[in-house]
C-alpha cells in the first residue's frame, strides 16, 4: 500500500512539477521540456497583431453598443479627448435608441455571448466534458470557426519575470508561461481569485475600472475571457 501511494504521488509530480514556478526557474537552463522552443522558419504569431487588435476591437465595441445604458454614466466623467473617441458609437446609439423607444424597449437584448456570435459568427463557452476526468473545456455553442479566427482570451494576473508567484503557482494548472518569460495565472479560485481582486480594485480610478474582473464570476461580461480552460493537446509549440 505505502509503494503504490509513493508511485502515485511520484507520477502526479512529475505531471504537476512543469506548472510549479520554483521547480521552473531552478531547472529552466538544463530541462528542455521547460523551453517553449520556437524554429526560425516559423512564425512565433499565428496572426499579427494587427488582425488580434482588429477582433477584439470590433468584439469590444458591439458589447459596448449593446451595455451602452449602464455604460452612459462612466462616459460623462471622461475627459473630452477620450470622449471624442465615442462620437461614432453615440451616434449609432442613438439611433439605435429610436428603434427601441418604437418598440417600447428599454435595455439591452442581447447576452455577451449573442453579441459574440452576432459580431464574429461564432459564440463559445466555458463547460464540463462529457468524457470521464476530461475536466472543463471550451466549447463552439453556436456557429462555425474559421481557421486563423480569434476564439479567446486569456485572463488573469500578469507577472513579470522578477515577481513572486511563488504560493499562487502551488497546485495551479493555470499558470501559462509566454515566450518573454511573462506569467500569467489565470486560476478564477483561491488565493489566484483574491489576488486578481484585489488588484482590480487597486487600480480603478473613481468608476472606471482598468481591468474585468467577471470572468471570475457565472455572468461573464466578456464572452471570450476563456481561454484558460482551452485545452491543446497538440505537441506543436504556439507562441503567444
Amino acid at each position: 500500500m505505502p509503494g503504490r501511494l509513493l508511485r502515485g504521488l511520484r507520477q502526479r509530480w512529475r505531471r504537476y512539477k512543469y506548472r510549479f514556478v520554483p521547480w521552473i526557474a531552478l531547472n529552466l537552463s538544463h530541462n528542455p521540456r521547460t523551453l517553449r522552443y520556437v524554429p526560425e522558419e516559423s512564425k512565433d504569431k499565428v496572426l499579427s497583431d494587427e488582425e488580434v487588435l482588429g477582433t477584439l476591437l470590433k468584439v469590444f465595441q458591439a458589447l459596448f453598443l449593446n451595455d451602452f445604458n449602464k455604460q452612459s454614466d462612466i462616459l460623462t466623467v471622461l475627459p473630452e479627448p477620450v470622449k471624442l473617441k465615442y462620437q461614432d458609437f453615440l451616434a449609432v446609439q442613438h439611433q439605435r435608441v429610436k428603434l427601441l423607444e418604437n418598440r417600447h424597449q428599454h435595455q439591452s437584448i442581447f447576452k455577451p455571448e449573442e453579441v459574440l456570435y452576432k459580431t464574429l459568427g461564432f459564440s463559445v463557452a466555458q463547460a464540463t466534458s462529457s468524457l470521464i476526468s476530461a475536466g472543463k473545456g471550451v466549447f463552439v455553442t453556436k456557429g462555425f470557426v474559421p481557421k486563423g479566427a480569434v476564439v479567446s482570451m486569456y485572463p488573469g494576473t500578469v507577472y513579470q519575470k522578477y515577481e513572486p508567484v511563488f504560493f499562487q503557482s502551488i497546485g495551479n494548472p493555470f499558470i501559462f508561461r509566454c515566450l518573454d518569460g511573462v506569467l500569467i495565472d489565470g486560476n478564477d479560485k483561491g488565493i489566484s481569485k483574491v489576488v486578481y481582486r484585489s488588484c482590480n480594485g487597486r487600480d480603478q480610478l473613481g468608476p472606471l475600472k482598468m481591468s474585468d474582473s467577471t470572468w471570475l464570476t457565472s455572468e461573464m461580461r466578456n464572452p471570450l475571457a476563456v481561454g484558460q480552460y482551452v485545452n491543446n493537446c497538440s505537441n506543436v509549440t504556439v507562441g503567444n
